[in-house]
């Protein structure tokens, strides 16, 4: 190559690099929890909303407020304290007073209607910010779904979640894009995780 088209090959590269956009690759994403569900996340508390069903029974079953003092009351088995218990662990107790004297072998079901007392935030570039009911195994994608989704701005693979404990608060890089390509681990979120989506650079 003669010394001009070396010039000429070397300017373009300048000019090729001054133009290519600058910061906009995506962050390391954090190494963070593997573990699905935390057995503390899938108590109960007030003002949670539980639905009861009892099979052949349809005066018993029904939603039902925990209310301030964590306790439900629930017809033929009386104030149930269901405060830091799971869902399944509530059936048990009704399974139990209903067995004694009043339903032969009654078959109950016990679920989390609307998790009042367990929140997630989700926040920043979504189509609607929004504070979503927490559920055992929900995932980030999960979670921003509920907040409608990304905008065309967000920077899907630099998401931000802080994570507070007692004592400390954590902050996560999760790559949100290649979760939910399949490319990356699942991101499990805990009750009261923070969501920030931030606008993508480009």
């Amino acid at each position: 190559m003669s010394g001009h088209a070396l010039h000429l090959a070397s300017l373009a590269a300048v000019a090729a690099s001054a133009a290519a956009p600058l910061g906009c690759s995506d962050p390391p994403p954090s190494n963070y929890p593997a573990q699905i569900v935390y057995a503390e996340d899938g108590t109960v508390d007030s003002p949670d909303l539980l639905e009861v069903r009892v099979a052949k029974q349809d005066q018993l079953t029904g939603d039902y407020e925990i209310d301030a003092n964590g306790q439900i009351s629930f017809p033929y088995a009386g104030t149930i304290d269901a405060r830091g218990k799971t869902p399944l662990q509530i059936q048990q107790v009704i399974h139990d007073r209903l067995a004694d004297g009043y339903l032969r072998d009654p078959q109950v079901i016990v679920r989390v209607k609307e998790s009042r007392s367990k929140q997630v935030s989700v926040f920043g570039e979504v189509r609607k910010g929004a504070v979503v009911q927490f559920q055992n195994g929900m995932t980030i994608v999960q979670a921003i779904s509920e907040a409608g989704g990304f905008t065309p701005r967000a920077w899907e693979n630099a998401v931000r979640v802080t994570r507070k404990t007692a004592t400390a608060a954590t902050e996560y890089t999760v790559p949100v894009k290649n979760i939910a390509n399949g490319t990356a681990a699942p991101f499990y979120m805990r009750p009261g995780d923070s969501v920030y989506v931030p606008k993508s650079p480009m």
